[in-house]
């Protein structure tokens, strides 16, 4: 058995087509974490990343496959997975503490107010936000409505936060200051996280690995790329070092020009065995290729 925290084992994603066939998004997709990294895939639009998350988050169900979260067979949504999407998704007649404490009322339902007030003032306090606990979210900036939903989404001590191009529709330093509080975040918490985005930089920056798809339909997870700055980056100087524009100019070469052509260039490629790189000085280093390990028995039941 893998000792993976996550572990998307063979998931296909098929859509009726107007011709009554099959549209394919992603076929036979694993993908793999360890507690407490974090993880962002990175691709052009309609390789099926949202999909994906949507998958991990329980919010819709592979074609087949299966995905494993710390031993269990994901089957609907759980308080143990918290999505961040584009938008703030707040509750507009909720203050920032009453949608923090709706959230921690969801999860510990016999907790007493004071008990639930406390908790939640914790991650408002965390992301933040001390003094705008009344405030409604329309009274809100844009960026002080993610900060809420990051809250929101932490108070729930969940065991993966899942974030959907949360920062997306920010403006670049509101964006950079919200990337700086939720690596710092995850850094201080050991928090998993997965994370989609076309960002190369935001993916450089906070990922400890990047996983490149290939463009849709049809998408496969062509290579994962190993980070190889270092844990305790920081994003001043994150350019000067000398691994930064190997780094930068491996994922955007596969953008631009790998991820188009990938199929007719890379013969046999095996989707139980993607390749993990670490670009540095010179030619990328390569990591591992995975060995087949033995599947979860779920992964067996076709959905």
């Amino acid at each position: 058995m893998t000792d993976k925290f996550i572990s998307i084992e063979g998931i296909a994603r098929r859509y009726p087509g107007a011709d009554g066939g099959r549209i394919s998004v992603f076929e036979n997709l694993w993908l793999s974490m360890s507690r407490g990294e974090f993880g962002c895939v990175i691709g052009h639009s309609g390789c099926g990343k949202t999909t994906v998350l949507n998958i991990l988050a329980g919010l819709d169900e592979p074609s087949e496959g299966a995905v494993i979260v710390d031993g269990q067979a994901i089957e609907g949504t759980s308080l143990d997975r918290a999505v961040i999407f584009q938008s703030h998704a707040l509750l507009p007649w909720r203050t920032v503490l009453g949608n923090v404490s709706y959230a921690v009322t969801s999860k510990w339902r016999k907790w007493d107010r004071a008990r639930v007030k406390a908790h939640a003032q914790k991650f408002i306090d965390l992301v933040g936000l001390t003094g705008s606990e009344h405030k409604r979210p329309s009274e809100l900036s844009g960026g002080m409505k993610q900060r809420v939903g990051i809250a929101r989404a932490l108070s729930i001590s969940p065991k993966i936060m899942l974030m959907d191009e949360p920062f997306s529709a920010l403006d670049a330093l509101t964006r950079g200051t919200l990337q700086d509080e939720v690596r710092r975040i995850c850094l201080e918490t050991g928090q998993t996280a997965f994370m989609i985005t076309h960002d190369v930089d935001e993916a450089i920056y906070l990922a400890d690995k990047i996983f490149l798809m290939t463009n849709g339909p049809g998408a496969v997870l062509a290579e994962i790329v190993e980070n190889p700055l270092p844990k305790d980056r920081g994003r001043i100087d994150l350019h000067r070092h000398p691994y930064y524009y190997a780094l930068r100019n491996h994922i955007v070469d596969f953008l631009v020009s790998r991820s188009k052509n990938f199929a007719a260039t890379v013969a046999n490629h095996d989707p139980r065995n993607v390749p993990t790189v670490r670009p540095g000085l010179g030619d990328p280093t390569i990591v591992s290729t995975p060995k087949v390990v033995e599947t979860h028995p779920a992964q067996t039941a076709a959905r």
